[in-house]
């Protein structure tokens, strides 16, 4: 099965652009091809990690998104990764609505698999409700409790925006916390998360110890995945 998989939250700051690069990580080493876009002009992240794999997208421009989707047609065997900036939803249900693109997905056997991401605030879940509403049944929808950016999702789990997920077959999963000083060091050298594992020589190699948790974190990413419509 291939996927296109919109990283979304419509909040800044919950962890969605982490959570492209991981997924972006995850196809790699399972040697899933894919092409990722960043939508995000304000910082762009997702292409500075992984250049070569992602490259910048205008989400506000129908032309701009269409690009997103037209390489299906040459490529149907690959997966597609969008990392929204904040505040998408509403171009990007526009465009969703009048490109006809639930339908054409499913013609084409394609998973269509919206990514909420979320920190442990109330505006995190009440904007989880709001993308139900806006799309209803037709994809597939994946809750990420990002430990990254919160540690009680008490007001998510007894949520209406949760229940009225799971009844359209919402997926939870948790985001693991990475050790914030390994993730400061990673972004501070714009490196992917194979590189910070692998290189242990380079000027600015994490320690064994540093190297040993990012694989753990990785590999705990890795298992919530292995369960998704990906």
């Amino acid at each position: 099965m291939s996927s296109i998989n919109f990283i979304g939250g419509e909040k800044g700051g919950v962890g969605k652009s982490v959570t492209a690069r991981v997924l972006a990580q995850y196809f790699i080493d399972r040697s899933r091809p894919f092409t990722g876009y960043d939508t995000d002009r304000s910082h762009s992240s997702f292409t500075r990690f992984y250049e070569g794999f992602a490259s910048p997208v205008v989400v506000d421009s129908f032309e701009g998104l269409d690009t997103i989707v037209n390489g299906f047609e040459t490529n149907p065997h690959q997966s597609v990764i969008v990392d929204l900036a904040a505040q998408t939803l509403a171009p990007l249900s526009r465009w969703i609505k009048e490109s006809d693109l639930f339908d054409v997905f499913k013609e084409l056997g394609i998973a269509v698999n919206f990514w909420h991401v979320l920190d442990d605030g109330r505006d995190s879940t009440d904007l989880l409700g709001r993308l139900i509403d806006t799309f209803g049944d037709r994809p597939n929808y994946i809750v990420v409790q990002n430990y990254g950016r919160g540690s009680d999702f008490a007001m998510l789990l007894g949520s209406q925006s949760l229940a009225k997920a799971t009844a359209n077959g919402a997926q939870v999963i948790a985001m693991p916390r990475l050790h914030d000083t390994s993730m400061r060091k990673i972004d501070a050298q714009n490196t992917s998360f194979w590189k910070a594992v692998h290189d242990k020589e380079g000027p600015n190699a994490l320690g064994l110890l540093e190297r040993q948790r990012v694989k753990t974190w990785l590999a705990t990413a890795y298992a919530a995945f292995d369960t998704l419509p990906l």
